[in-house]
């Protein structure tokens, strides 16, 4: 087969990191980069694809990138309430998608959305670092053949020095972000969460402290899931040491603590006995989000994340904001 075409909307500096692994990937060919203005654009060429030939042409408009370079496949990073109109215009002119998270900030867009993938028979995957790790296909096999019983609890936070980080940046713009730490590195630590439980959620009381900001920055969430499974959450957007993170799932005959950001460690205990090291093999590692998309484009894996989970996440995340707005516990519309 010949290589993938290739094109990215969005040339900001998490797309940067998604241009360099691509251009490494013997499988893809970048024919197209896409922001508000060219100079962007070919600022962004320059930077991340200044060995690559034939070089791709710079854009500032997504219609007329996808009509003169006809890609096979998308990278979308742009600010997140843009994904769901971008990601459908891609669908539509026949592009595979990978989107950043979050996947959209409303969940009657994610189910919109999820539609438009059923019906072209696209495949579309979400920019998740964990549910490619080898620690996290481990859990979630754990879980999903109840190796270590029943899964009752789950516990995590993450912090970031956040608020300071993004002050005059369009993550703290509602129009733009949707949300804020919740809704930005937060999205991480809360995909975890919803990836590994594979259940939608039934219920969430949450407390949120924008900080005198816009958009929330500290989050205290706590949630019931239609299984049964109950999780709480601290978010944590104004702390300056180094980013850190922690998740536990406590099981009737086990326990596993990971970092619930990248999927970077794991201890495990399973009854009273730890599992030193864990029988966690190479072959569970997906790579990245990256490779495992391109793997999936030509059927060399399953893609680790799908429309699903960004409808999971986006349910959770509008009962989050409608709880911490109403002061009682939300539930789904739906």
């Amino acid at each position: 087969m010949s290589k993938i075409r290739l094109a990215m909307i969005g040339c900001g500096g998490n797309s940067s990191g998604h241009a360099r692994r691509m251009n490494g990937n013997s499988d893809v060919q970048i024919v197209g980069t896409c922001d508000v203005n060219t100079d962007i654009a070919n600022g962004y060429i320059d930077r991340n694809l200044s060995d690559l030939t034939p070089r791709p042409q710079a854009y500032d408009d997504i219609a007329k990138m996808l009509k003169e370079t006809k890609p096979d496949a998308v990278v979308i990073s742009t600010p997140h309430t843009l994904h769901f109109e971008q990601g459908m215009q891609a669908l539509e002119a026949g592009c595979h998608v990978l989107m950043e998270k979050p996947m959209v900030t409303s969940s009657e867009d994610a189910y919109t959305l999820a539609e438009k993938v059923e019906e072209t028979g696209l495949i579309l995957t979400i920019g998740y670092n964990t549910p490619c790790s080898a620690n996290f296909h481990y859990i979630r096999e754990i879980v999903r053949n109840n190796d270590f019983g029943k899964l009752e609890l789950i516990v995590g936070y993450i912090t970031q020095n956040w608020k300071r980080a993004t002050t005059g940046a369009w993550r703290q713009k509602p129009e733009l972000a949707g949300g804020g730490q919740a809704y930005d590195s937060g999205a991480h630590l809360l995909n975890s969460l919803c990836w590994t439980v594979e259940a939608k959620v039934e219920e969430v009381y949450a407390y949120t402290d924008n900080q005198e900001t816009e958009v929330d920055i500290n989050s205290s969430i706590n949630i019931k899931f239609e299984n049964g499974v109950l999780a709480s959450m601290v978010i944590s957007g104004n702390c300056p040491s180094p980013g850190g993170t922690h998740m536990a799932l406590i099981f009737d005959d086990g326990r596993i603590e990971v970092d619930g950001w990248g999927g970077g460690w794991i201890r495990v205990w399973k009854g009273g006995e730890a599992l030193d090291p864990p029988p966690i093999t190479p072959e569970m590692s997906a790579g990245n989000p990256d490779d495992n998309f391109i793997d999936a484009i030509l059927d060399r894996a399953e893609p680790r994340t799908n429309p699903m989970n960004g409808i999971i996440q986006s349910e959770l995340m509008d009962l989050i904001y409608e709880s911490a707005e109403t002061k009682i516990p939300a539930r789904p519309k739906r």
